[in-house]
């Protein structure tokens, strides 16, 4: 399933719980995220349902390197030519196939991780993003470094539209919420990254959860500014 969230960004369903986006940028699409290991057959489905061919992706930006984000990334790369981008911080992550012990903070996340299910083909990004940049060629895709989920996590804000895609900073399975903190690198570092989040939006897109409109970002806000504050 898709759905046009924004001009120019697409929502891609890849399974039950999560969320890929496709943008249209200045040579073809640029995605963000991948998802799961069957993943890249129901994003390619997609492309080719919009009339455009794998290579229209161009390059695949990662939120962060968590299975359920970068499991697909390798064998959709080899499908499509697109290259990988992602923040520097977690591009270890990507060369060494899994999650590493210190990547979670709590007993169940670094038990899950253990599991052969949550690895992948070990792969490198082609290039590293950081704090501020704009993704070239992307049709305005601006990054910003919200540490926390992991150490590279990033969130891209599409500058056309005002579309924030917001990976897993923040989820909305039912309610706006954080992640589990046991799943998580550092926690407490998430609150006071979120505060630098941009106030005029259009649309919150979420890799876990339903996005939220012009009408739903005011609850957005709201739900951001109530995070408890640590340094």
């Amino acid at each position: 399933m898709y759905d046009r969230i924004a001009p120019g960004v697409t929502r891609i369903t890849t399974s039950k719980r999560d969320n890929a986006f496709l943008i249209e940028g200045d040579d073809g699409f640029t995605l963000v995220d991948v998802g799961w290991a069957k993943a890249p057959g129901v994003l390619l489905n997609t492309v080719a349902s919009l009339g455009r061919k794998p290579s229209d992706i161009r390059r695949i930006v990662l939120t962060h390197a968590h299975p359920d984000h970068v499991q697909g990334a390798g064998a959709l790369r080899r499908e499509t030519g697109a290259r990988i981008l992602i923040h520097a911080a977690d591009r270890p992550w990507l060369q060494a196939g899994r999650v590493p012990a210190e990547g979670r903070c709590g007993a169940l996340g670094r038990f899950i991780d253990r599991l052969p299910a949550l690895h992948w083909t070990p792969f490198d990004a082609d290039a590293t993003l950081a704090d501020g940049d704009l993704v070239e060629n992307s049709g305005g895709l601006r990054v910003i470094h919200t540490p926390g989920h992991s150490p590279g996590h990033i969130v891209l804000l599409h500058e056309p539209s005002r579309a924030l895609l917001v990976g897993d900073a923040v989820f909305n399975r039912g309610k706006l919420a954080l992640g589990p903190a046991a799943l998580a690198a550092d926690p407490a570092l998430r609150p006071a990254r979120l505060q630098r989040l941009p106030q005029d939006l259009t649309t919150v897109g979420f890799a876990h959860g339903a996005p939220l409109d012009a009408g739903g970002i005011p609850a957005f806000q709201e739900f951001l500014t109530r995070l408890p504050q640590h340094t």
